[in-house]
């Protein structure tokens, strides 16, 4: 058995959909990122995200982690058009309310839809999972891919899983058995 922790990013402080932009993280609170360290196992594969949010915020619990290169396929839901829009922004308010209300197959303009970003996380964890049997893995990520994992493991709907708040420095700890994974903790601020 392993297990997966799942860790959000620190704060961007945007009031807007933030995807694939590459928005710095607030890294300040120098004491949660010591708590997050230490519950963290010591002796856990580290990947992030390829956007600096998340690696930065990998780099600041690093400690002596073994770092795998960044992985484009654990970014944030690509919100094309509609990025770094507030939601009273985006011209199309009915299909913005579909992509939240009915999540799945809607698609932004030149973005993706829910599912593809669920497949996406989904063959990146699973590959680490793979490559790294019987190792804890600790992930730095975003809210859209956490939360794919867990309507996985809670075999959840899309909508249901939307409904989960993932703060940012909390870990959602998963563990994984014959290529099970079960949520244990959600959302958990060390």
């Amino acid at each position: 058995m392993s297990r997966l922790f799942m860790v959000r990013h620190g704060p961007t402080h945007a009031k807007s959909m933030v995807g694939w932009s590459d928005l710095p993280a607030d890294l300040s609170d120098t004491a949660a990122l010591e708590r997050l360290d230490a519950f963290l196992p010591t002796d856990a594969i580290l990947v992030s995200s390829d956007l600096s949010r998340a690696v930065d915020t990998a780099t600041a619990i690093q400690a002596d982690r073994h770092r795998l290169p960044h992985d484009a396929a654990l970014r944030e839901i690509h919100f094309g058009d509609w990025e770094l829009q507030h939601f009273t922004e985006v011209e199309d308010q009915t299909l913005l309310r579909r992509y939240w209300e009915e999540p799945g197959d809607v698609r932004p303009p030149n973005g993706e839809t829910w599912h593809e970003a669920y497949t996406r996380v989904t063959a990146s964890v699973d590959q680490l999972l793979s490559q790294h049997a019987q190792r804890d893995i600790v992930i730095v990520a975003h809210f859209g891919a956490i939360v794919t994992q867990i309507q996985r493991a809670e075999r959840l709907t899309a909508y249901e899983a939307f409904g989960h708040h993932i703060n940012n420095l909390s870990v959602t700890e998963f563990e994984v058995q014959d290529r099970q994974i079960v949520a244990k903790r959600i959302n958990h601020n060390p």
